[in-house]
């Protein structure tokens, strides 16, 4: 099957704090990245990448937040199947999510663009 963003070449970039691995690092796309869990800035917008403990809004379980067992590639792979699964149930784009809800063949197309747009910068 293929998915959306399939053919794309997204730069991120990964900060990790000082207090490593007790909190998560933060992931940033540098390319536009059109998708419900990434904000218009770039940033991941995850559970895994979430400080660690209960959730103060209730959505997510603590088991699905950080934890120090994480790893560089598992956060990748995360962000590989955030990619082709959007979660629209709390979007860090609304108006992405609202576009998978409700359009999907107009969502399909400016991740396309974002697609196309990757592929010129190499």
């Amino acid at each position: 099957m293929k998915t959306f963003c399939e053919g794309g070449f997204f730069s991120a970039i990964m900060s990790f704090p000082q207090n490593y691995p007790i909190s998560p690092p933060t992931v940033r796309f540098t390319t536009e990245v059109w998708h419900p869990n990434v904000y218009p800035d770039g940033k991941v917008c995850i559970s895994i990448l979430h400080p660690p403990g209960d959730d103060p809004n209730g959505y997510e379980l603590a088991t699905e937040r950080w934890s120090p067992v994480h790893t560089v590639e598992s956060i990748v792979l995360s962000i590989i199947s955030m990619l082709s699964s959007p979660n629209d149930e709390s979007p860090a784009n609304i108006d992405a999510a609202k576009q998978w809800r409700d359009s999907r063949e107009e969502f399909r197309k400016r991740v396309s663009r974002c697609v196309r747009k990757s592929q010129e910068l190499l």
